[in-house]
């Protein structure tokens, strides 16, 4: 299916790198932004922050309104705020990792052992990739032991550059916000969601953070996975190591 022109216009406006960091700020955020809130976030004037922000506005991406950002209440104007309009989130382009899954699912085809079913194989194969790179950081970061807290600080550091768009809605509780693996993963979700679990366990276990648990979750527009630690984890699924194996 082909871009309408609308689409078209609000990806060439995101062709451009500060405003689509700007974007992605405002994405995140989930709430109404101000302008200086883009500005200290991105390190630039408040000036050059209103002149790509309207720029956005223009596109269709954002829309404005006047209130006080994040419920702070202040006597007099209310600033100008900035806020993601909903259709544009298809258009946002959110980071996909399809590169990864590909490979993982490609290991577990030329991998697999004798009795061992495709299924199992490439959820080994995730959960070996998860292990080693969490082991890797580990080395990197040495950070000693972890407790569930720091641990979940320590992932969302890695699973944001992963395109996770890691949340921390509790002190336990990271959700995931984008799926890297959409929309294959609404195609095949018992398999995709599957394999996301084993990678981000074996991740988790690799790092060190024995406190905390990849667990399914699944939210409509949000990654099927969360990481939980201690009380905020509940019970342990049975699949939760190994995906069902």
């Amino acid at each position: 299916m082909g871009l309408d022109g609308a689409s078209l216009t609000s990806l060439a406006v995101l062709g451009d790198d500060l405003r689509r960091r700007m974007f992605q700020f405002a994405r995140r955020a989930r709430r109404p932004v101000t302008r200086e809130e883009v500005a200290d976030s991105l390190g630039i004037s408040r000036k050059l922050a209103a002149f790509h922000l309207d720029k956005l506005v223009a596109a269709g991406l954002l829309h404005t309104h006047y209130e006080s950002a994040a419920g702070i209440h202040k006597v007099g104007r209310r600033p100008k705020v900035y806020e993601l309009v909903t259709e544009a989130i298809a258009v946002s382009i959110p980071e996909r990792r399809h590169e990864i899954l590909a490979g993982f699912l490609a290991e577990a085809v030329t991998t697999a052992a004798d009795g061992e079913s495709a299924r199992e194989a490439a959820l080994r194969v995730a959960r070996e990739h998860g292990t080693a790179l969490g082991a890797a950081d580990r080395a990197r970061m040495r950070p000693g032991r972890l407790g569930a807290e720091r641990g979940l600080s320590l992932a969302a550091e890695r699973l944001d550059a992963f395109g996770f768009e890691p949340e921390r809605t509790a002190p336990t509780v990271l959700r995931l916000c984008n799926c890297p693996f959409h929309p294959l993963a609404a195609k095949a979700p018992e398999l995709v969601c599957a394999v996301n679990q084993a990678f981000l366990a074996g991740y988790l276990r690799g790092l060190g953070s024995d406190r905390t648990r990849a667990v399914q979750a699944p939210r409509p527009g949000s990654c099927c996975v969360e990481l939980r630690g201690d009380d905020a984890a509940g019970p342990p699924p049975e699949d939760d190591d190994a995906g069902g194996r």
